[in-house]
């Protein structure tokens, strides 16, 4: 009999449910103590009850966590040194969008050779957040697959949906469920208005299939998320960051009735995709914020322990230490630098004496 069905499928395999994952990994009281700190803060600065900067820094994706361990212990640092002006939440991104195809990222393949064990990536991941959220250092990712948010989402501050994924009705009603606040990036054109349309749908009720806490298919019923905002990352056309930019950008918001406040991410469309161009982008907006531009309400950068990037290898052993094996990174270093240079920026500022 001819198949018909599962006719492209090699196999399927069994996932680990979300309760069990997270009863084999649970979260102490103080891990989650930092994520619950780092929601409110992020609903404070959107409440524009909060001043400071959010800046969301780390690596482009997590392919190494001793490496990324390592590089939250110098952040967690680090922040606590610009924490009177600036508020620090740690990229920690383990899912990646692909133009066409790559490495999809540490959850779905966490042994970087194409075996896809996805139940060992998600442990990794789980494991991982839960030692930075025991430094005290708030995490941030990109929520990718459907799926993924019900393994790890207890231990996330703040979400975001990529410019690949704005405009999906599925990531849409995912982010309407979400606990967390979600920024939301402009297209890969540098159009605002997809990421304006996801605003407004994800702040409304939805009802779409998932899976409960036991890894059982289930009809999801969401209260819709209130606290969005915009991610500006350029695009195509090239960057957004400049001053009448990121006026026009605000005038647009309000017009269409959401936030007329925003991230502005220095990587990406921003930085012509060339790494060493986000210390530009960064030193351009941070003065502008000092300067009184409170719709600023934080950045987004890309940081490794070491500059660069470095191509994914079948020989693992060659791989360095701390260099991004996707989107290329500033080091430590420089980030270090444009961070304690921010704070004395804005220690001075406008909105400092305000």
């Amino acid at each position: 009999m001819t198949q018909i069905q599962d006719v492209n499928v090699r196999n399927t395999v069994r996932l680990t449910s979300p309760s069990d994952l997270m009863s084999q990994f649970p979260a102490s009281g103080s891990a989650l103590e930092t994520v619950v700190r780092g929601r409110e803060l992020v609903k404070a600065v959107l409440r524009n009850e909060d001043r400071r900067l959010m800046v969301f820094v780390g690596p482009c994706s997590i392919h190494d966590p001793a490496a990324a361990a390592e590089y939250a212990r110098r952040l967690a640092g680090l922040a606590k040194k610009v924490e009177e002006r600036i508020i620090v939440f740690m990229r920690v991104y383990f899912e990646k969008p692909r133009t066409t195809v790559g490495w999809k990222g540490l959850i779905n393949d966490p042994h970087l050779n194409d075996t896809f064990d996805i139940s060992e990536g998600l442990a990794i991941a789980r494991r991982l957040l839960i030692e930075i959220a025991q430094m005290g250092l708030p995490a941030a990712t990109e929520m990718l697959e459907p799926i993924t948010p019900q393994y790890i989402a207890d231990l996330i501050s703040v979400a975001s949906i990529g410019a690949r994924t704005t405009e999906s009705p599925t990531h849409r009603q995912m982010a309407s469920g979400l606990s967390m606040p979600v920024g939301y990036k402009n297209g890969t054109d540098g159009s605002l208005q997809v990421a304006i349309d996801a605003m407004h749908a994800a702040r409304t009720p939805h009802s779409f299939l998932g899976i409960d806490s036991d890894g059982q298919t289930c009809i999801v019923n969401t209260k819709g998320n209130p606290w969005g905002f915009m991610i500006l990352r350029g695009g195509r056309a090239g960057p957004n960051y400049s001053e009448d930019q990121l006026r026009a950008a605000s005038d647009t918001l309000r017009a269409a009735k959401v936030s007329p406040r925003f991230v502005v991410d220095c990587s990406h469309g921003n930085s012509e995709k060339d790494h060493r161009k986000q210390a530009q982008v960064w030193n351009s907006v941070v003065a502008q914020a000092a300067r009184g531009n409170d719709a600023i309400e934080g950045l987004m950068l890309e940081s490794n322990l070491h500059e660069g990037a470095q191509k994914l290898t079948a020989d693992l052993a060659k791989l360095k230490q701390g260099v991004s094996i996707t989107d290329a990174c500033i080091g430590w270093e420089e980030t270090e630098e444009l961070l304690l240079s921010a704070h004395r920026t804005l220690e001075g500022s406008v909105a400092a004496k305000r």
